[in-house]
């Protein structure tokens, strides 16, 4: 399929996808990559065609997710500028990465795996912080994240003040960027769902900050990785704008969500999601494999039913408080 033609079926297919994404991304402020790349890649695209959609995709909804965080001064631009720079880095070391797997044949085969083995361990560890809230507090010494403190014995000048407990080595900032950066490069994700805690527990930025810049980085850095895939072809413009239209609604309707409904009681099932996602990127490996035709559209089946039942289950808790909360009122 040419990267600038698709069928009107598989078009609504998308804005719908798109919708869905956009729900969960607005609510819980994580998982648009993780569902655009997968389908792509069960779609049967390349690996580098999935990467480059997903990033642009990411780049989009984090733009307009950054206007609202800027409104609202969650914006630390300082750390901001540190982060762009190590996941520029990051990213270009992912990108060229995956270009010598592609060169050699293994690059479709290596980013499935990450992906089942990437969205596994964040679903469980989901499950575990739905079971567990506590978790959020993080291991602590001395009434502060354990990281941090390790974090901190790090004396390489020049430091940058984060948080309320002093500086730390802007060293350590531009490591952890571009460490998620190269994942952000090779996988095609935005690489909040790392970010944010490496910054909440890591370097005790507060937790509106941590995300406001976290989703700044991610909209320069996504930009950057959207330039250089799109250089070479490898962005499926036709599939991405509908995601685009889809998405653009849902994420509003997600955030407008998030005042009526809370997401600590819906933690678990999106854990699960992201499971059914890994098993669908699983069933996809295998399908190519062994030329499974069944096993294919069950994959395909799993991930896009998957993010359209959550999303639903999110609509009508939502609109249930919202009437709710209007008829309390009324009263």
């Amino acid at each position: 399929m040419s990267l600038f033609e698709v069928s009107i079926p598989l078009a609504i297919l998308f804005v719908t996808f798109g919708l869905t994404v956009g729900i969960l991304f607005g609510f819980f402020g994580m998982g648009g990559s993780f569902f655009v790349t997968p389908a792509l890649l069960v779609l049967g695209h390349s690996a580098p065609t999935a990467v480059g959609t997903g990033l642009a995709f990411v780049f989009w909804t984090s733009l307009v997710a950054t206007a609202t965080h800027r409104d609202l001064g969650h914006i630390d631009y300082r750390l901001g500028v540190l982060l762009i720079m190590g996941m520029t880095v990051g990213i270009e070391i992912g990108k060229q990465t995956l270009l010598v797997l592609m060169d050699v044949g293994l690059a479709d085969l290596v980013v499935s795996l990450l992906y089942v083995v990437l969205l596994g361990a964040v679903g469980l560890f989901v499950i575990y912080d739905g079971r567990h809230p506590s978790i959020e507090d993080g291991e602590t010494v001395g009434g502060r994240p354990a990281l941090s403190v390790h974090l901190e014995h790090v004396r390489l000048p020049p430091t940058i003040s984060t948080g309320e407990h002093g500086e730390i080595s802007i060293w350590v900032v531009l490591s952890i960027a571009m460490i998620i950066g190269l994942l952000s490069g090779f996988l095609g994700v935005g690489g909040g769902f790392l970010m944010v805690p490496a910054l909440m527990y890591g370097l005790t930025v507060p937790g509106a900050v941590a995300v406001g810049t976290d989703i700044f980085q991610i909209t320069v850095s996504s930009a950057y990785g959207t330039v250089t895939y799109g250089r070479r072809g490898a962005i499926h413009v036709a599939m991405l704008l509908p995601l685009l239209v889809g998405s653009t609604v849902g994420t509003r309707i997600g955030a407008v969500l998030t005042d009526h409904l809370d997401d600590t009681a819906l933690r678990t099932t999106f854990g699960v999601m992201l499971l059914i996602g890994s098993l669908s990127v699983a069933g996809k490996t295998i399908s190519h494999t062994y030329d499974i035709e069944l096993l294919h559209t069950l994959s395909l089946t799993l991930l896009l039913g998957g993010a359209l039942v959550m999303s639903v289950i999110i609509l009508y808790l939502g609109l249930r408080n919202i009437r709710n909360e209007r008829s309390s009122a009324t009263m």
